[in-house]
């Protein structure tokens, strides 16, 4: 790292675990925020861009700009989470409207402006259905100069959560997700595989919730509704909070390069991402059948108490 903390944005649809992501980003001294921009996900857009502005406030961040992105998939109709994430998308925690404001340009023109911005390459962190993204790489292709990587929160090797097999932001757009994989920029997939493992134990919720500073208690109160604690167990899962912990401590995930691709057949396969752990080609290779595929940062194994003691650390200072 140089010492010189790394330029990042977050693309988030805010959303419990999104809040914990950006507690941790807000307070990492080897992170730069540099931007957050949203998109319809968890909760729709508007809800989202609130519960952003809400977060940063009471993390006590600095003049980040956030902007409001797109408000439905590139082909799907939205669909929202809000069963997991409370019908705010916020744990309906009763938190108080944010004094911040959005800044006047669409999430798309504020990721280029600062993506290139940048004096040193950007790590992109999607830790939401991947629209926002698609838009931007098609539009836009000459920021992916300035793209150091993208680190997203999605897919999955083993089981799905939205279906069987296809994890929930993927799913929500997957040919938003499919143009990401081809960004050529170096990407690393912080999948459900991973995802689900990183859980805060009940006294560290307990004590967080107990705490006087706002930033600590959001945290505490965030992990109680996240799961897959009780009442009695409050433990919480750090979620998309562990795709930041992985930027900046890289050496706590296990990655393996290989190919993905996106499932787009409609049925049940459809938003799947396929990650091909074979070690050799098979017959479908052999006989000519093959496609090129990116290879890809498979997130297969992680460090679970590494991430939660870095992740209370930082929020806690």
């Amino acid at each position: 790292m140089n010492g010189q903390p790394i330029p990042v944005i977050i693309d988030c649809d805010t959303g419990v675990d999104d809040a914990l992501a950006l507690l941790f980003a807000v307070r990492h001294p080897g992170i730069d925020l540099r931007a957050v921009t949203c998109v319809a996900g968890n909760t729709d857009v508007d809800g989202v861009v609130r519960n952003t502005l809400t977060v940063l406030e009471q993390a006590g961040a600095g003049d980040v700009p956030v902007a409001r992105g797109a408000a439905r998939p590139l082909v799907e109709a939205p669909r929202s989470a809000r069963h997991v994430h409370g019908h705010d998308g916020m744990g309906d925690l009763g938190l108080p409207a944010p004094a911040r404001t959005p800044v006047d340009v669409d999430a798309v023109t504020l990721l280029r402006r600062e993506i290139l911005a940048s004096p040193r390459p950007v790590t992109l962190i999607p830790t939401a259905p991947l629209t926002n993204i698609a838009l931007l790489l098609r539009t836009h292709p000459e920021v992916t100069a300035n793209i150091e990587r993208i680190v997203f929160m999605g897919g999955a090797v083993a089981a799905g959560n939205a279906t069987p097999v296809a994890e929930f932001n993927v799913w929500h757009d997957p040919e938003a997700a499919a143009i990401l994989l081809t960004a050529g920029v170096p990407i690393t997939m912080y999948g459900l595989d991973v995802f689900m493992r990183v859980v805060v134990p009940a006294s560290d919720v307990r004590r967080l919730r107990a705490a006087s500073e706002p930033g600590v208690r959001l945290g505490g109160e965030l992990l109680a509704h996240r799961g897959p604690g009780t009442e009695e167990d409050p433990a919480g899962g750090l979620g998309d909070a562990g795709a930041v912990c992985a930027v900046a401590d890289p050496a706590g995930l296990t990655t393996r390069a290989l190919p993905v691709e996106v499932s787009l057949a409609p049925g049940p396969t459809r938003g799947q991402t396929i990650v091909d752990l074979r070690p050799r080609p098979g017959e479908s290779e052999i006989h000519g059948e093959a496609r090129e595929q990116p290879l890809v940062d498979v997130a297969l194994d992680v460090d679970e108490e590494r991430y939660v003691k870095l992740w209370l650390a930082t929020v806690e200072g």
